[in-house]
């Protein structure tokens, strides 16, 4: 039993693992070789309600609740962590448009995302400001009735296969910080924008580049939220990404811990199997009991969301502990299944995934400083 899940969502996850396993799991190594996101499995995923449940009715979605999404984004993880970022960027940027764009520009994006027509980035990171968030250099300038926008994004994940981003930039002075910040939203064929892409690690379907705005206007009509507080209002959806970012890494460390555990009960030395040595069968017990506590944590992040209770406390937790506990233990269960987890496969490739999310969208350390401002007070953690 798990308190956070009653029988309808246990429905909604059982129905993304029968996908999962059908459609997204076959393609899961031709996917990392290639390098290619599908965008026919994209699309197949938007006919079944799968991307972005929890946005309205009017916006595409189902009205279905974030723990709705979060179940669903972890049964698409455990197939291929690449592609359930499909989900997470959704999620996302489907909050942003839908709370602080205009309908106007953001209803018929909103349609296609949700449909799985479209992929929304997100562009915040900067070549020299990674974890310094707000000191971004990107600079967007007002021109009458439109904005232009000059400078460069960096690591920003589906760079090169987004159809449109949400690019944050400074329209004020730079001492002015997060508050002189603004949101746009800039479809991916405007002219002066050009991509790259980087040859990753791990999430190599997905993949992550670089932006390069140069003289690129958009409409004041695409603007997010308030001009100078981009940052301050947008970047609040992000307690809903970390928590489903926790849910994400930690459904490839259980399916790896499945295969492990069964790996260890049938594999034998000195005629005994694997597990019956506490050697063997300890150390996985405490990451399984880690891994399950962390996505109750995660689980509870999302119920609280939902009830419109603060929950970024909760959220950082999650960012900062699950990639930790997800590398420790799919670095221990490749480690079980010896040289054959070694070798080029979906264990070794899980461990390339899930390694990335120790980097994006929030570090250990500054998830960290949000729990202790959340518990100690901003002015007594003032960095």
């Amino acid at each position: 039993m798990n308190p956070y899940l009653d029988d309808e969502l246990v429905a909604i996850a059982d129905q993304a693992r029968r996908f999962a396993g059908a459609r997204v799991a076959p393609g899961f190594q031709e996917r990392d070789r290639t390098r290619v996101l599908d965008r026919g499995l994209m699309r197949a995923m938007g006919e079944l309600g799968f991307i972005a449940p929890e946005l309205p009715e009017s916006a595409g979605g189902q009205g279905l609740s974030a723990l709705a999404a979060g179940v669903i984004v972890e049964e698409i993880a455990r197939a291929d962590l690449s592609i359930s970022y499909i989900n997470l960027l959704a999620s996302l940027n489907g909050q942003i448009l839908s709370q602080h764009g205009r309908p106007e520009v953001t209803a018929p994006w909103l349609q296609r995302l949700t449909r799985g027509e479209a992929l929304i980035a997100i562009a915040l990171t900067e070549p020299r400001g990674g974890s310094d968030a707000a000191n971004l250099r990107l600079r967007i300038e007002r021109v009458g009735a439109e904005y232009v926008i000059d400078g460069e994004k960096a690591s920003i994940s589906a760079a090169d296969q987004a159809d449109a981003v949400v690019v944050f930039g400074r329209t004020g002075t730079v001492e002015s910080g997060a508050h002189g910040v603004t949101a746009l939203f800039v479809p991916t064929d405007a002219s002066g924008l050009t991509r790259s892409r980087l040859d990753c690690h791990g999430q190599r379907a997905i993949g992550r580049g670089s932006l390069f705005f140069e003289n690129v206007r958009v409409p004041v009509s695409h603007r997010l939220g308030d001009e100078n507080k981009g940052f301050v209002q947008v970047m609040q959806g992000f307690d809903y990404s970390r928590a489903l970012i926790g849910l994400q890494v930690l459904a490839v460390a259980r399916v790896a811990l499945e295969e492990t555990w069964a790996h260890v009960a049938q594999r034998e030395a000195f005629d005994r199997p694997l597990a019956a040595f506490q050697g063997v069968s300890h150390p996985l017990a405490e990451l399984d009991t880690q891994v399950e506590a962390a996505r109750l944590l995660c689980l509870q992040a999302l119920w609280l969301k939902d009830r419109g209770a603060p929950h970024s406390a909760e959220a950082a937790m999650c960012k900062w502990w699950a990639p930790k506990i997800a590398y420790e233990t799919l670095h221990h269960c490749l480690l079980m299944h010896g040289h054959g987890g070694y070798d080029r496969g979906p264990m070794e490739q899980r461990l390339r995934d899930v390694l990335g999310f120790q980097i994006g969208d929030g570090t250990a350390e500054i998830m960290k400083t949000v729990v202790a401002r959340h518990r100690a007070g901003r002015a007594a953690v003032p960095l």
